[in-house]
């Protein structure tokens, strides 16, 4: 059975360097040719929520942080939780933020982080007790990973200087990071493994969610106008638009005719190819028009805000619920990032009933 990793990075690394790799969302919701990112710090947010105790009912107010913190924040097994950590924790929050904590819900945030620190602490330390190993070749692997992310080493290294970070400091970060997984990995991969049974239960528990509007493939060579052109310059795009429609009425090749005058940067490189979408993604006459057209048909002129569009409709899908083959890989996906989420926080529950922790804010 293959492990997984249960604690992407720790919550102070990945809130200063952590980026996740994400897919285009598919489609375009603004217009052709444009697509939607998934948040650079998903990962930091999964590894912060990871350690975060199960909620509870709701609670009184947070014990208000005091405005001099002490050298010492907290201790967990007699290990001290310095007044720099906590500060250089709460820089990296704020910095991920855009800004300064809301003073309405900085005491509930940063004893939220507080407990954060104190869960990866214990992680640590149990990692230390059953004597999980880490070789220096993946240190170095994943410092190298996260160098990739700065555009030259000049960068880099000020970005670990503006907080107060050393390459030493980021190493040990890294190092506890991968004890962590592999511990974890090691106590909880039975139990975070999703069943085909559990994948099936939660599909047939949800068809709500895996319905599938009407989508359309197309293709299309767009012409484009400039904001507020004026009409000449609004005919000539006309104009030129209307040649490129005889060439493919008269047969050319519509991939090679949108390469070549298609002003879409997103699509013109594919031919026009702009995959599949669903209604209501692209604008209101594009959308129209793609949706009215049989598939293999070629439309006339389609005038939008960004220009002349010639569509090629090249297949149509009905509306459905997908079905469970298509699905399963990213269901248990899911279902596996439940279960890492709350066999981690069990696990780290488990730790601090054990454990001696005082919190001295």
């Amino acid at each position: 059975m293959s492990r997984v990793s249960l604690v992407p990075v720790l919550a102070v690394a990945l809130a200063i360097f952590g980026c996740s790799k994400g897919s285009a969302a598919p489609g375009a919701p603004a217009g052709p040719g444009s697509g939607a990112a998934l948040p650079a710090m998903q990962a930091a947010q999964a590894a912060q929520q990871a350690v975060k105790p199960a909620p509870a009912a709701p609670a009184d107010p947070p014990k208000p942080v005091p405005a001099q913190l002490p050298e010492v924040i907290a201790r967990v097994n007699g290990e001290a939780i310095s007044k720099a950590e906590f500060e250089r924790a709460i820089q990296a929050v704020e910095q991920r933020a855009g800004g300064a904590l809301p003073a309405e819900r900085r005491d509930q945030i940063v004893r939220g982080l507080l407990d954060q620190l104190v869960g990866l602490r214990l992680l640590k330390q149990e990692a230390v007790s059953r004597k999980i190993t880490v070789p220096d070749t993946d240190i170095d692997a994943r410092i190298a990973e996260i160098k990739k992310q700065f555009p030259s080493e000049e960068v880099f290294t000020q970005a670990l200087a503006a907080r107060k970070m050393t390459l030493e400091n980021l190493r040990a970060e890294a190092r506890d990071e991968a004890s962590i997984n592999r511990m974890l990995a090691d106590a909880l991969n039975e139990k975070v493994t999703a069943t085909p049974e559990q994948i099936s239960t939660f599909y047939q528990q949800n068809l709500e969610r895996f319905k599938q509007p009407d989508q359309v493939k197309a293709s299309h060579i767009l012409i484009a106008v400039p904001q507020g052109a004026d009409a000449a310059t609004k005919a000539a795009s006309r104009a030129k638009a209307e040649e490129v429609l005889k060439q493919v009425k008269a047969g050319k090749d519509f991939a090679a005719l949108a390469k070549e005058h298609s002003q879409d940067p997103g699509s013109a490189v594919n031919g026009g190819d702009l995959g599949y979408f669903r209604q209501g993604q692209m604008v209101g006459p594009f959308n129209e028009v793609a949706f009215t057209l049989a598939p293999g048909t070629v439309s006339d002129l389609v005038e939008t805000q960004f220009g002349f569009h010639i569509i090629k409709v090249i297949d149509k899908k009905p509306a459905q619920t997908a079905p469970l083959d298509q699905v399963r890989d990213q269901l248990k996906q899911y279902l596996e990032n439940q279960n890492k989420q709350r066999e981690t926080i069990a696990f780290v529950a488990g730790l601090r009933a054990k454990g001696k922790v005082e919190i001295l804010i």
